[in-house]
């Protein structure tokens, strides 16, 4: 429960991001929730390879730590889109009324 929580808080953070940097927020907010169930897979075949499959407690920190590093990657590429322009000389003299 508190890991869904925690997704639907990020996929806000990701969207607001995304809006700021001009881009659609419901793909980098759907990239999020993909990058996160990828890497909670990756890491749980990697601690099922690593340890016993009986141990739970690294199986499961190794699962958020694959989602944690999904979002992570989700984020540095999204914040390394440039951001959005305003064009701000064609804005001017818009709230002026005559």
């Amino acid at each position: 429960m508190l890991e869904i929580i925690l997704l639907i808080f990020l996929t806000r953070r990701i969207g607001v991001l995304a809006e700021r940097k001009g881009l659609k927020a419901g793909w980098w907010k759907f990239y999020t929730v993909l990058a996160w169930i990828g890497g909670e897979i990756i890491g749980i075949v990697l601690a099922i390879t690593l340890f016993n499959e009986g141990e739970l407690f690294p199986i499961l920190l190794l699962a958020i730590g694959g989602a944690a590093t999904g979002y992570f990657i989700v984020r540095n590429t999204l914040t390394k889109k440039p951001d959005a322009i305003e064009d701000d000389i064609n804005q001017i003299g818009d709230d002026i009324k005559f």
